[in-house]
């Protein structure tokens, strides 16, 4: 009777043992798909931020108050945010959709939105990634019946902003401009619309440009280096610059700026062109000193298809106005650019647009006679280089430390009247 008994009793009480385990495990595995799952999300939000501040600094950088500058920006966002990768570093965000132009909008100086570019200072870059997956929460509930309970999915959101604000340090191309006997601040003697000659091999005079580099070193190869993409940022005020020796291949990431292209180059995707490729030389813009390639009107005299470089931008327009191959020569310039055969395509839906930059908008060290830095200019890229060491020339565009410069670098901010930089501050 009592054995009976016992037995009886200690089934039940195996019974509740087993329903007591499962209940802990279901509690345990909850707790293990929220650390899991949350995870999951801190990941995907954390890689989304990056996309967005580059999204939000590469935009800023535009915002130069031209008219075009907003459709710049947008171009620049959505080409930088979409650079990086997101949900487990996905190249295609795990096909959740990645930053379209909407994700981009404006803000005036009070910091309500605005569609007019003049007002611009602030841009947002703001996206949901959608349908991130719950892994143990969905199996949760699968394994509960209660689905409702434990979402498959989540969402993601970031935000940044980003403005220009004055520099400490910055990012510059290797190339230094001597002021001009008796010039001093903040044009050192140059007009804006300008042509300066910058010297590809020889000696540079006071009012030239000439080769330097920012590291201080003395060699050819990292010229090309710090001309290319990233480039070098650090470059202070009174930093003393290097003089490289004989050039070989700044060419080719010079050109690239223009989105001129050695065959074996991978092209527009990976080294960035400008918004547009188109050149000028005194053969397809005649304007007299202060030329203006920049902004102003082409003289008589000029290319029938020659128009400022604000309008050739607007256009996305190519190195020779089609984004043909330049095997069969070149007909704008009047250059010739050798083993550079492949330019980036025009229009609207072309490579300058897709993957295009402000990449001949740049800020050039203005250096005194022991190669110290002593102040910024904005230069304007005005041709590509039809070999490693020939002479071109660049279009001064005034003091790059102006509020009101086209320039643009990059670099760190807090500076009290350096050159302008983009930066975060959301």
């Amino acid at each position: 009777m009592d054995s009976a008994f016992c037995h009886c009793k200690c089934h039940r009480q195996d019974g509740a043992v087993i329903v007591t385990v499962s209940l802990v495990l279901l509690f345990l595995m909850g707790f293990m798909g929220i650390a899991l799952d949350l995870g999951h999300l801190f990941v995907v939000k954390t890689e989304l931020q990056t996309a967005m501040d580059s999204c939000a600094l590469a935009a800023a950088q535009e915002l130069d108050g031209e008219s075009t500058a907003l459709t710049r920006a947008v171009s620049a966002g959505m080409t930088a945010g979409n650079l990086n990768n997101v949900n487990f570093q996905s190249a295609t965000w795990s096909g959740q959709g990645k930053v379209v132009s909407a994700d981009i909008t404006f803000k005036d100086s009070g910091y309500l939105s605005t569609s007019t570019a003049a007002n611009a200072k602030y841009a947002q870059c703001q996206h949901t990634q959608s349908s991130v997956n719950m892994w143990l929460l969905k199996a949760m509930g699968a394994f509960s019946g209660n689905g409702a309970a434990y979402p498959n999915t989540q969402n993601v959101l970031a935000l940044a902003v980003a403005t220009r604000a004055s520099s400490q340090t910055t990012c510059p191309i290797p190339v230094g401009l001597k002021p001009k006997t008796g010039g001093t601040a903040p044009n050192y003697g140059f007009q804006v619309g300008e042509w300066v000659d910058m010297i590809g091999k020889g000696t540079q005079v006071n009012g030239e440009l000439g080769w330097y580099n920012l590291d201080g070193s003395t060699s050819a190869s990292e010229t090309r280096a710090e001309l290319g993409e990233p480039g070098y940022c650090g470059t202070k005020l009174g930093d003393t610059l290097g003089t490289p020796g004989t050039q070989t291949t700044v060419d080719t990431p010079w050109n690239q700026r223009f989105g001129i292209y050695k065959n074996s180059d991978p092209g527009p995707s990976v080294n960035h062109p400008d918004f547009s490729g188109y050149a000028y030389t005194s053969t397809n813009w005649t304007n007299a000193v202060p030329q203006n390639a920049w902004s102003g009107m082409p003289a008589a005299g000029s290319a029938p298809s020659a128009a400022n470089f604000t309008t050739k931008r607007a256009a996305f327009a190519s190195y020779d106005d089609t984004g043909s191959s330049l095997s069969g020569g070149d007909s704008i310039t009047g250059l010739k650019l050798n083993s550079f055969k492949t330019l980036a395509t025009p229009g609207t839906g072309g490579q300058h647009n897709l993957y295009g930059f402000s990449r001949r908008l740049v800020t050039s060290p203005v250096v005194d006679a022991s190669s110290k830095v002593i102040d910024y200019a904005c230069m304007f890229m005005l041709q590509p280089l039809s070999g490693p060491t020939v002479d071109v020339q660049l279009e001064f565009l005034g003091n790059a430390g102006d509020k009101a410069s086209p320039c643009t670098t990059n670099g760190l901010a807090g500076g009290s009247a350096g050159p302008l930089v983009p930066v975060l501050v959301r």
